[in-house]
């Protein structure tokens, strides 16, 4: 990466300047743009490779044209009307089929369909920017199960045809249709609108003053997933109009609470992939060659919407930087402990989870201090903020950075460090340092492995009858596994953002919240009833000794009464604890309790 001034060839490239400012949330619209232009720069570069390669394989179109004549239709278009040809490139899923595809030429495989069928969704993108440019044509494009797809524009539908075939594209005088065998749908004037035959692709428009939003719904295009194509998905005319409020509600937070990042967001963020609501979860996922758009489960509320809007926002912002710099040096092991994942991450994931959770705590902290949502924005504050701290603390000393890795994360920093001094309300301290407490720990009892040679020592140290375990307690960490040993739920953490919410959950048959996974003890827990807690979890691993939830459940509640030996060593060390219980059970059984074990092991265990 080089500052913008000085000379050289027309590269895409951003001044240390504006890097700096991305990494401190001041980016501006203009910075934006940039990674835009330079995104459809590129995947106009690796359509052109893809195609170049692809006509060098026998037979490689199918019963569709020659792929020569997609790349002539879209020079013509480009030609006629080049804002209708890069409206087309920026196209989320643009890049997600050129990422996919290259990769299925490169492997020598089909994927999803045979290949003819995704290199043949080239002639769908250039029909899409023909029809656009408003150029009279007539081509051939894929069609799968039924369904015939023009990127950005809407599907043809034909019922009842082949897995894969394909259906004629013509325009003439400015109108256009799609012909599959005897059937013909005409596209309407307005292409985002349904007609027989035809889905459009619904568009969600909010303004907040001077502020718009304008974001597609696209349930339809073959490339909107993730990993691999998936079928259309139709959002039912009710979920459209969910959507539509709650957008209006994020927009309008966000507007009137972080206005730079509502200046800036509609630049990167311009098309969401609709998924149904999930109970207790924001579920939201994005990908470096979808730029600009999230896939994203319908949320309870615009808040809960506001926050998956800037995560995924961040993601996509760094997704475009990462295509100009390089922040890391290649490394895939999954080492790294994040809170929001249940397993190990790499580098390169933990990374993106600090820029996008970071942009989640600005939010947070912005409602907390504008007073809206009280108990709810200071607890998201308070357990964000140290949660992204931590590992932002973590990554700065990694040695597979790059010098602009390393200033991009200073950048950061420099920002979120002073906010771990605000003040919050002791209630949303106390409550994140326990989510914390809890996730931590039941990460450490699920991917770490102590050493066998540490935990025959423990157990030998306990069978010869010694008051103290061994002193080299601290001194055999094996890295992390990304093999979970046993299941986890976050259920306590599910019942203390109820607990800080105004939502009011489904009862269970008990007449308590329907938590998934939650139990007697977790409830009793909750509501701060520490020594029912402790009986239930104490009964639970009883039933068995192993189960992660329990153990560090046991060890939260032991803690909320004040210090306790077994509470530290189930919170600080529980991959121990447990591992040297096994061995007993094995060795000397009947073994004694988890508890005992942990208060005698908590006895070396600081915290």
């Amino acid at each position: 990466m080089a500052p913008a001034a000085e000379t050289g060839p027309a590269f895409h490239r951003l001044s240390w300047r504006d890097f700096d400012a991305l990494a401190r949330l001041e980016g501006d619209e203009d910075m934006a743009r940039r990674l835009r232009r330079a995104e459809r720069s590129r995947r106009k570069l690796l359509i052109h490779a893809l195609l170049t390669d692809a006509t060098k394989i026998p037979g490689h179109s199918g019963p569709l044209p020659p792929l020569d004549s997609a790349w002539e239709l879209f020079a013509r278009a480009e030609a006629r009307e080049p804002r209708t040809v890069n409206r087309v490139l920026t196209n989320p899923y643009t890049g997600s089929w050129a990422g996919y595809t290259t990769r299925l030429l490169r492997n020598g495989i089909d994927g999803v369909g045979p290949l003819w069928m995704h290199l043949g969704h080239a002639h769908a993108i250039a029909a899409a920017a023909a029809i656009r440019a408003g150029l009279d044509f007539e081509t051939a494009i894929p069609v799968w199960h039924g369904n015939a797809m023009l990127p950005s524009l809407g599907m043809a539908r034909f019922p009842g045809i082949g897995t894969f075939s394909s259906a004629v594209v013509r325009g003439v005088g400015g109108r256009y249709s799609v012909t599959n065998a005897e059937t013909t749908v005409r596209l309407p004037a307005a292409p985002d609108s349904d007609t027989p035959g035809w889905w459009g692709i619904r568009r969600v428009r909010s303004q907040v003053g001077a502020h718009r939003f304008s974001l597609l719904l696209d349930d339809l295009d073959p490339y909107r997933g993730l990993y691999e194509p998936i079928p259309p998905d139709r959002l039912p005319d009710k979920d459209v109009t969910d959507w539509q409020r709650l957008i209006d509600e994020s927009c309008r937070l966000i507007a009137d609470h972080l206005p730079s990042l509502a200046r800036i967001m509609p630049v990167g963020l311009a098309t969401l992939v609709p998924k149904p609501r999930v109970p207790f979860r924001n579920p939201s996922a994005s990908t470096g060659e979808a730029f600009g758009s999230a896939v994203v489960a319908l949320p309870t509320d615009g808040a809960a919407l506001a926050d998956t809007l800037i995560h995924e926002f961040q993601h996509i912002v760094l997704g475009g930087l990462l295509h100009l710099v390089e922040l890391y040096e290649p490394d895939p092991r999954e080492r790294i402990y994040v809170a929001w994942r249940d397993d190990p991450r790499p580098l390169s994931g933990a990374l993106q989870g600090v820029y996008a959770f970071f942009g989640a705590t600005a939010f947070w902290r912005a409602l907390a201090n504008a007073g809206l949502r009280t108990r709810r924005s200071a607890f998201e504050y308070a357990y964000w903020r140290g949660q992204t701290w931590r590992t932002l603390q973590v990554l700065r000393t990694d040695s597979t950075l790059t010098d602009a890795g390393r200033r991009f994360l200073d950048g950061i920093a420099e920002r979120l460090g002073p906010w771990q001094d605000e003040s919050v309300p002791a209630e949303a301290s106390e409550l994140a340092d326990a989510a914390g407490r809890d996730h931590l720990a039941g990460w450490r009892v699920r991917h770490l492995r102590p050493s066998p040679a540490l935990v025959t020592a423990v157990t030998e140290a306990w069978l010869s009858g010694r008051s103290r375990p061994p002193i080299t307690l601290h001194a055999t960490d094996l890295p992390p596994t990304p093999v979970p040993d046993g299941a986890w739920s976050p259920a306590r953490t599910d019942l203390i953002r109820l607990a800080v919410s105004d939502a009011v959950p489904p009862l269970d048959p008990a007449g308590r919240p329907a938590v998934p996974g939650a139990t007697a003890a977790d409830f009793a827990y909750a509501r701060g009833e520490f020594t029912e807690a402790i009986a239930g979890y104490r009964a639970e691993l009883a039933a068995d000794p192993d189960r992660p939830v329990s153990l560090v459940g046991l060890g939260l509640a032991l803690s909320a009464r004040g210090p306790d030996p077994a509470a530290r060593a189930l919170l600080h060390r529980p991959e121990l604890v447990r591992a040297v219980h096994r061995q007993l059970r094995t060795l000397a059984p009947p073994a004694p309790s988890v508890e005992r074990i942990a208060t005698w092991i908590g006895k070396l265990v600081s915290g």
